[in-house]
């Protein structure tokens, strides 16, 4: 195993285990569910007092505008909260973007609203792993960064967003602006196991309603007359299943619509989830549901149309990718960590830095598990582990390491 040098043991010395848990149990406190907006509000200034420490300018930044589909096939626009973005030393000539969310998936009536220590090093509360905790790491690992020896030789821009649960359509825009021209990224998902196993290679990930509009008529008296938006509906879900392919699942997930049972429906509402493993398989999705479309528009003699589509790009892992995760599992060796990595179908804002072309890992926040649930839990000794770790890529970053 590689020693810490004397420089980069002073790097990671200062760093304070009981100020992160403090950090990260007051943001748990704060329900953060993706549409209540007056949590996330209060959870933005709570950040912004937090990274003021660091040597940059702090923003709160409006969220773009995002539009939704009702179950009654009408658009409507889709509030969101405010994005923290942090800018240190701009004009360097390296520099790095390093990433978070502080929505969770608790909305604000849910009953899991507290903490519970489950062992004297096990938290179990709302949002400590995914990813309040990983807030506090990346924080932390800044604040003892900037007292290196080379923190004058990087920059770096901050995104904390507030919607990344919901797939970051209210701040992909802002995350593809800061991704431009950075060398490499980092964010602060919890490890993809317990054990700090990192998230490698991601498949993407799609959302999509098709609304389909047919015709009224008797269910009795008349039917021929009628155009039944339902069949049509099933015809839909049926064939999606038909153009699955190992590349791409497709995941049929809900149809809204139809009238009293004496009525032939003339609206109903298919909503699906896909998840593309590469670039290829989503084009070849898009083209196989664009002909799906037609054909059951010409069968059923109703109108189809689509809104959403893929907010997750697919992230393969190319080459400065793989460097960058050699270099983390590098640094943790120098900690005493063994850095592990799998491929996972799970997405994340890594799927779309990575598609700007930026090196990213994007599980470098605590350990935990549970996560989406009621008994997720995150492992307390690992916030300054993580911290530490982040730090020393940051400093090797820093320091010249080549991807």
């Amino acid at each position: 195993m590689k020693q810490l040098t004397p420089t980069q043991s002073a790097l990671i010395d200062p760093i304070d285990g009981a100020a992160m848990l403090e950090n990260a149990q007051e943001w748990s406190a704060i329900n953060t569910g993706t549409a209540n907006l007056d949590g996330l509000k209060q959870q933005a200034s709570a950040l912004a007092s937090a990274f003021a420490a660091l040597p940059g300018d702090v923003a709160l930044v409006d969220p773009a505008p995002v539009t939704a589909m009702g179950s009654d096939g009408v658009e409507f626009e889709k509030a969101h909260g405010q994005h923290l973005t942090v800018s240190v030393r701009p004009d360097a000539e390296r520099r790095l973007l390093l990433t978070g969310h502080m929505d969770t998936v608790f909305p604000q009536d849910h009953s899991f609203q507290s903490q519970t220590w489950l062992d004297d090093d096990t938290l179990n509360g709302p949002g400590l792993a995914d990813m309040k905790g990983g807030i506090a790491v990346f924080l932390h690992a800044l604040l003892a960064f900037e007292h290196s020896d080379v923190a004058h030789k990087i920059g770096y821009d901050i995104l904390v967003n507030s919607d990344e649960e919901t797939g970051s359509l209210a701040s992909a825009p802002l995350i593809e602006k800061m991704a431009a021209g950075k060398y490499a990224a980092l964010t602060f998902e919890p490890a993809a196991l317990p054990d700090g196993t990192l998230a490698h290679a991601r498949g993407g990930s799609g959302n999509y309603s098709l609304i389909v509009s047919g015709l009224s008529a008797h269910a009795g008296r008349n039917p021929q007359d009628g155009r039944n938006a339902i069949v049509a509906a099933a015809a839909l879900v049926l064939g999606l299943k038909q153009i699955q392919t190992d590349e791409c699942p497709i995941n049929p997930a809900k149809i809204e619509g139809g009238a009293a049972n004496n009525v032939v429906p003339d609206h109903a509402v298919l909503r699906f989830n896909i998840r593309p493993k590469s670039p290829d398989a989503a084009a070849a999705f898009e083209s196989a549901l664009a002909s799906l479309i037609g054909d059951v528009q010409q069968t059923h003699e109703v109108s189809i149309h689509k809104h959403g589509g893929i907010s997750r790009p697919p992230k393969p892992v190319d080459r400065k990718a793989q460097a960058l995760f050699d270099l983390v599992r590098e640094c943790g060796a120098s900690l005493g960590q063994d850095i592990q990595w799998q491929s996972t179908g799970g997405v994340c804002d890594g799927n779309n830095i990575a598609s700007c072309g930026v090196p990213v890992v994007d599980t470098m926040g605590v350990r935990g598990g549970s996560i989406h649930s009621p008994d997720e839990f995150m492992i307390v000794s690992s916030l300054p582990e993580r911290a530490a770790l982040s730090a020393l890529v940051i400093h090797r970053l820093a320091s010249g390491e080549s991807l």
